[in-house]
């Protein structure tokens, strides 16, 4: 990374990041609304990301993770008795049929759901055609085959989150790794509901200067970037502009920037040499992403390569357990009530505290979003089939 993309992401990120570790942290009791968008990818090779490792291997990455993450999770639930979930973008670009669908039976028995992942672009700019066929084609995959996704009450539309492969949404990396200006309007007008793309990683051009927020965008959804502008989700004022933008958390670590005497800044990424820690956790809070209005809710967007060997430690391995026992059995002392969420589940929540709900943020996981494996199922793939196959 040369000089001048390193100084163009400090002078978009720093400002933000450093105020938002130094303002002090939500007093308890505080409900921490904690999400992790898993970009799921069964034939990533480690070594190559252009590349994809043999079927076979696929397979037996999956089998593994079926095997052992209900075993990581089981012990330790949050306030409600729910197991920490992950919500899996599984790139549409790679779908296998037999493979999702051993992913869904995964996430039906009750650990997790899955959307919408894409890489595009990768060699020559895609196209806004293309792009969207390629979503209306595994948004009705999921649907139709799988049960998976949502809808809204009385709607037989279905509806995604999505997070865009490399972070380019709506051709936001300088046009490499997408190439569709328009992506953010064609991401609504195929029924997404929520954007989990943000941050980046550390230096990435397609970064914005807007940090730690949930907001709608202002600037016209066919334009670049629109979401570089956005107002901020408020209790008591609907969003009327989807998706909405959901961030992770990205603040500067104090701590390691003196220790290292260079900038230091924590992004929610779950990686074997950056695993789930209590002090990671403070500065989660830290970011303080919320609804304003409602600051005793705060979102906890993380994310992950869940399907990357070398990360296995730290999704989970004994550091990932380690972490679940230290968050959950430290809760009460911390005042944090803990919510395990899917991405359906916490836009749902922002949802209720945008329309002035209150109490429990927990009661609001079904709100608006339904899933479709538990709702009118029939009538609505049904005709989700039919289109499908028309």
């Amino acid at each position: 990374m040369g000089l001048r993309r390193k100084l163009t992401y400090a002078r978009k990120v720093l400002p933000t990041a450093t105020f938002h570790a130094l303002r002090p942290t939500v007093p308890g009791p505080v409900h921490l609304i904690i999400a992790v968008a898993d970009h799921f990818e069964p034939a990533i090779d480690p070594i190559d990301g252009y590349k994809r490792v043999p079927r076979v291997e696929q397979l037996e990455r999956l089998e593994t993770w079926f095997r052992e993450y209900p075993k990581a999770v089981h012990q330790w639930r949050d306030g409600a008795g729910r197991p920490f979930v992950h919500t899996y973008f599984y790139p549409a670009e790679q779908y296998d049929k037999e493979l999702v669908t051993m992913l869904a039976e995964h996430c039906h028995a009750g650990f997790g759901e899955i959307e919408v992942h894409l890489h595009h672009g990768m060699g020559e700019p895609d196209t806004a055609e293309n792009t969207r066929r390629a979503l209306i084609d595994f948004r009705d995959r999921l649907a139709a085959y799988h049960g998976c996704l949502s809808a809204e009450t009385g709607s037989r539309r279905p509806r995604y989150a999505f997070v865009h492969g490399n972070f380019a949404v709506a051709n936001s990396a300088d046009g490499r790794f997408c190439g569709v200006d328009s992506e953010m309007q064609i991401l609504a007008e195929t029924g997404c509901y929520a954007d989990f793309t943000l941050p980046t990683g550390f230096g990435h051009p397609a970064q914005i200067a807007k940090l730690n927020s949930v907001y709608e965008c202002t600037l016209p959804l066919n334009w670049r970037a629109p979401h570089r502008e956005g107002r901020d989700l408020l209790a008591g004022r609907s969003p009327v502009t989807f998706p909405l933008v959901v961030q992770g958390p990205l603040v500067l670590d104090i701590g390691r920037t003196l220790r290292r005497g260079l900038p230091v800044l924590e992004s929610g990424a779950i990686t074997v040499s950056m695993p789930m820690t209590l002090r990671r956790l403070h500065l989660w809070r830290q970011a303080y992403v919320h609804v304003v209005g409602r600051p005793d809710w705060v979102f906890i967007k993380l994310h992950c390569h869940g399907m990357d060997p070398r990360q296995r430690d730290a999704v989970i391995g004994y550091a990932f357990r380690e972490f679940l026992r230290e968050l959950v059995e430290g809760a009460g002392e911390r005042k944090e009530i803990l919510h395990f969420v899917t991405a359906r589940e916490l836009v749902n929540i922002l949802l209720a505290a945008s329309e002035g709900r209150e109490g429990n943020p927990g009661d609001y996981r079904d709100h608006r979003l339904k899933l479709l494996a538990k709702t009118e199922t029939a009538e609505i793939l049904n005709s989700v089939r039919v289109d499908a196959k028309g």
